[in-house]
């Protein structure tokens, strides 16, 4: 095939709110239905198992955290036309091994192809490939340490912090197809630019060889970066999900679905945007978040204060949401503590929530470079958010 269409998706999670809503015939407004069904793959980010939960969920404190999915739901992607699933994030392990296998099987018996996730790091590593516009191929990766590392005996994620194995992969594709794509499921909660280190990942991956990255998990939808004749999406926001921990934050009904154009020489980008109606639990079409812009490196650099400081406001809403009893009044002081804790619980140095990074960024904020920035859009984005 000369030319080919890939559309790719934010967040699913058909829980919590949105339980039972795949039997929902009206759930998508049908302008979204057809740009979903406009490209000839659909690949969907299915942010947990399809399996049977086998650990006590409760409605406060972090166990609500935890998504699995009934299996009737691969029924209801398969109609949607969801022929690759995105498995790596930090849910799919939220049933433990026989989740995932669970989850595996029910895509194997819809022939739907998985990338990201495995009973082993050869599973987890294993591209697709396409053969339509000189070759596209596939793989997907997740952050540590809450995407659950795959080895060689564990089944799991492919961690995004393999970076030989990583390359390793990057340059089998490329020695067999024009193209590759990472899919990434990683970032900041609730941020609105991507944090230095995984900008700075990203960018690897580029040098790597790989085409295009394209991301979720923030939860929100975030910029996307032209670099030369590549491209990251930073963060697709959700599509179908909606919880309490959701709702505590900004932009979590807002979405974005990128639509991929290759040919053998070339490749352009489509992008719709998205609405969860939560009055009535349906996914409207909508007009593109302001954050969606290209936003270059000279532009990052002024804006990157801005937004660190909107993050930390959003990770303090996160902590009073999970524990109201202990930061419903916390002082300055209390949250210091909690940012600098060098075990900070779901922290990577240099890779995940490390605030020893991110605050001192945000306190540059005060110095109002990024009055200076261009992007009147993505300023008014964040700055909403500050209000």
């Amino acid at each position: 095939m000369d030319r080919t269409s890939l559309v790719f998706t934010g967040d699913i999670g058909f829980d919590k709110y949105m339980d039972k809503k795949w039997e929902d015939k009206s759930l998508i407004d049908s302008s979204l239905l057809e740009f979903l069904k406009s490209g000839d793959h659909l690949i969907v980010n299915v942010e947990g198992p399809l399996s049977k939960p086998r650990q006590k969920v409760s409605k406060t404190g972090v166990t609500q955290l935890l998504h699995t999915m009934d299996p009737k739901v691969g029924d209801f992607l398969t109609d949607l036309g969801a022929d690759i699933w995105c498995l790596v994030n930090n849910h799919i392990m939220d049933a433990g091994p026989e989740g995932l296998l669970d989850t595996l099987e029910e895509a194997s018996k819809r022939n739907v192809g998985t990338i990201g996730v495995g009973m082993n790091i050869d599973e987890a590593r294993k591209p697709i490939i396409l053969k339509d516009a000189g070759g596209i191929g596939m793989f997907g990766v997740g952050y540590q340490r809450a995407c659950r590392k795959a080895d060689e005996n564990t089944p799991g994620c492919y961690s995004w912090s393999e970076l030989e194995l990583i390359k390793e992969t990057i340059q089998d594709i490329k020695s067999k197809c024009r193209w590759c794509i990472v899919v990434a499921h990683a970032g900041e909660e609730f941020t609105s630019l991507p944090s230095p280190y995984t900008r700075q990942r990203y960018h690897e991956y580029l040098k790597m060889g790989a085409d295009v990255v394209i991301a979720h998990h923030p939860h929100v939808p975030m910029n996307y970066e032209t670099v030369g004749d590549k491209a990251i999406f930073y963060s697709l926001g959700n599509f179908i999900f909606d919880t309490d921990y959701q709702r505590a934050q900004y932009n979590t009904e807002k979405g974005i679905i990128v639509k991929l154009n290759f040919t053998e020489n070339s490749f352009s980008f489509e992008a719709k945007g998205l609405l969860i109606d939560r009055a009535k639990e349906k996914i409207l079409s909508d007009k593109l978040p302001l954050i969606f812009e290209d936003v270059n490196e000279k532009e990052y650099e002024l804006l990157l204060p801005l937004s660190a400081k909107a993050f930390i406001e959003a990770t303090k809403k996160q902590q009073r949401y999970l524990f109201p009893d202990k930061y419903a009044n916390a002082t300055e002081e209390d949250w210091m503590e909690n940012f600098m804790e060098p075990l900070r619980s779901g922290r990577v140095p240099g890779e995940c929530l490390d605030m020893q990074i991110i605050l001192p960024i945000a306190k540059r904020a005060e110095e109002n470079e990024w009055k200076k920035s261009e992007l009147i859009n993505v300023k008014e984005f964040i700055l909403e958010q500050l209000e």
